[in-house]
């Protein structure tokens, strides 16, 4: 109890936290020392019911921010349940007038949280669909007015009558945009390279006087096979468990996972908070809604299959303690633990380690908008509120936040801090998770580009360029690709669309713009692996030329679910494939 006590002051948070954080103390066993301590009743949920007739009398968003709940009426006397009594007189003027006399009592904030959600869950879910707004929302995607079929049906009428009677026509424009976004992208991809700083910001992990709650949120959803191990990995942070409150966020009919976690017991400072069905089931959704049952001053995110450097959360708190007032987001970085599984996830790791260890930094770096990682990337609460969350219709939430924040004048930064989690490194695994990502980027852009003036006057000349360059560039690289095999057929002696427009000059122009393509992305792929722990697989680098191809036909499964079902989530099954060695899902060097 010493211990606690010192440790309390320290972090300048309650004893009974402390205490029930640390283990040394049930949460029940808090719960009746804090009734006896302050005179007060200890309530629950299956000893006495709130009562139903009191809902709405303080309004859910007040009650989920201050740990309270209007439980049941003694006469004149309303019975307030509070999780939090130390701070029950300061919450008394903050209360909505005409209530009446007021008696304390102390509950769990479990079964405060619990209770809200059976209350006003339904309320909340719609909430956590629509608080984007609609113009910076995709929900309306599949709301196929007149005009927009109608543009659809004469796009779709002219390329096919340019394909059928005049090919030369459709080659040669689709070439011209085949080759305008490689051009572009590349030379982009050139620049982050020129840009990329010696070393991504260093963070000492040295916590402000006062350290702040910091909130994890892990969706899960069928995640029989990671659950208990995800407990194990998240165990290993070094941040005082006092201040770390990570929640495991469930959805309503996911009994899988359900079952699985009750076989697992939960440290006090894992919580679970189910999401109740709704008209879509997203991860961006589910986020929204949990978002309103933490406390958090900064809200990170992490995915079931994840194994963070123990050191992590430190490193966050530490550099958004000494960051400019308008850094609003962090991006850690990923990596994998089971690079050498097959060729696919050595692939993989090498279009990881460029991704994160070089364009985003670079870009970054020359204050480019920075699409985020679906995971390790960490918000000021206050940020996170103002832009209104996630979309909760977009299946890839994490670019098209990142290009919110950029619009909203919020700067993202990258830190050294490495998350390990597992390379799916399955075909058809692989084609369906990439297809989501690239139809979220899809999304993503069309969401940012409708209103292109709007735009404009958000992001600048050069972040409004970087984005049409990064999103519709990349969309179009993998979408076009098919033109760029065709001149297989020239080099094969075989006819050829463009024919009569291409001799010998323009063949070795096209060739030698090719060859300088790929070896940009050579060059990246090098540069990454450089700068990560597995510089024993540069000879892997060249195999990416069989490896982006597979993006193509992801790209068409994309578009295709665009037209079909543009909010279908498709799910990745993790826990298929074990780390390479026992500790591989542990950064061996937490700063590399």
């Amino acid at each position: 109890m010493l211990g606690a006590m010192a440790e309390a002051s320290r972090l300048g948070q309650p004893v009974a936290q402390v205490v029930a954080a640390e283990g040394l103390a049930t949460r029940r066993d808090v719960l009746a020392s804090q009734a006896q301590h302050y005179g007060a009743m200890a309530l629950d949920r299956a000893s006495m019911s709130p009562d139903p007739t009191l809902q709405g009398l303080i309004p859910a968003e007040f009650c989920l921010a201050h740990g309270v709940l209007p439980w049941v009426r003694l006469g004149d006397t309303l019975v307030l349940a509070t999780a939090r009594p130390e701070a029950f007189d300061a919450l008394l003027p903050q209360l909505p007038p005409g209530l009446g006399p007021i008696l304390m009592a102390v509950a769990l904030e479990s079964d405060i949280h619990d209770e809200i959600s059976e209350r006003y869950g339904a309320a909340l879910s719609r909430a956590a669909e629509d608080w984007r707004a609609p113009e910076d929302s995709c929900r309306d995607l599949s709301l196929a007015g007149p005009r927009r079929t109608a543009l659809a049906v004469l796009l779709g009428v002219f390329t096919i009558t340019a394909l059928v009677l005049a090919p030369h026509i459709f080659f040669a424009l689709a070439l011209a945009l085949a080759v305008g976004s490689m051009v572009l992208t590349q030379g982009m991809k050139l620049l982050a390279i020129i840009a990329l700083p010696r070393r991504i910001a260093t963070d000492r992990a040295r916590l402000p006087d006062d350290p702040p709650l910091v909130t994890v949120l892990v969706p899960l959803f069928r995640e029989e096979d990671i659950a208990s191990t995800l407990v194990a990995r998240l165990s290993r942070l070094t941040y005082p468990k006092s201040l770390l409150d990570v929640i495991l966020v469930l959805e309503a009919q996911d009994d899988t996972t359900r079952a699985t976690l009750q076989r697992t017991p939960l440290p006090a400072w894992i919580r679970t908070v189910t999401v109740p069905p709704g008209r879509i089931q997203t991860k961006p959704r589910a986020l929204n809604y949990a978002l309103r049952f933490s406390r958090g001053a900064i809200v990170g995110i992490y995915d079931a299959e994840d194994a963070p450097a123990p050191d992590q959360i430190d490193q966050v708190v530490a550099h958004f303690a000494r960051a400019a007032p308008d850094v609003g987001c962090l991006q850690g970085i990923l990596d994998y633990y089971n690079p050498s599984a097959n060729w696919l996830s050595r692939c993989f790791t090498v279009e990881y380690a460029g991704w994160f260890r070089v364009l985003l930094p670079g870009l970054a770096r020359l204050g480019f908008a920075v699409p985020l990682g679906g995971t390790t990337v960490f918000f000021r609460r206050e940020v996170l509120e103002a832009v209104q969350g996630w979309d909760a219709h977009n299946v890839t939430e994490d670019a098209d936040l990142g290009m919110r924040l950029a619009r909203c004048g919020w700067r993202t930064e990258l830190i050294r801090s490495v998350t390990r989690e597992e390379a799916n490194n399955r075909f058809w695994p692989w084609v369906k998770q990439r297809s989501r990502w690239l139809k979220g980027y899809a999304i993503t852009w069309w969401v940012h580009s409708r209103r292109p003036i709007r735009l404009w006057r958000d992001l600048g000349t050069k972040r409004f360029v970087g984005l049409q360059v990064l999103l519709l560039g990349t969309l179009m690289q993998f979408a076009l690709a098919p033109v760029l095999w065709s001149f297989w057929l020239i080099f094969a002696g075989l006819p050829h669309p463009l024919d009569r427009w291409l001799d010998e000059r323009g063949i070795l122009v096209m060739s030698g713009l090719f060859l300088a393509v790929e070896a940009g992305s050579l060059a990246v792929g090098i540069t990454g692996l450089a700068r990560s722990p597995h510089r024993a697989m540069y000879h892997w680098v060249p195999t990416l030329v069989a490896y982006f191809p597979l993006g193509t036909m992801a790209i068409y499964k994309a578009l295709w679910e665009i037209a079909a079902r543009p909010f279908y989530w498709e799910k990745t099954q993790h826990g298929r494939s074990a780390p390479d060695r026992p500790d591989a899902d542990l950064p061996p060097d937490t700063r590399v």
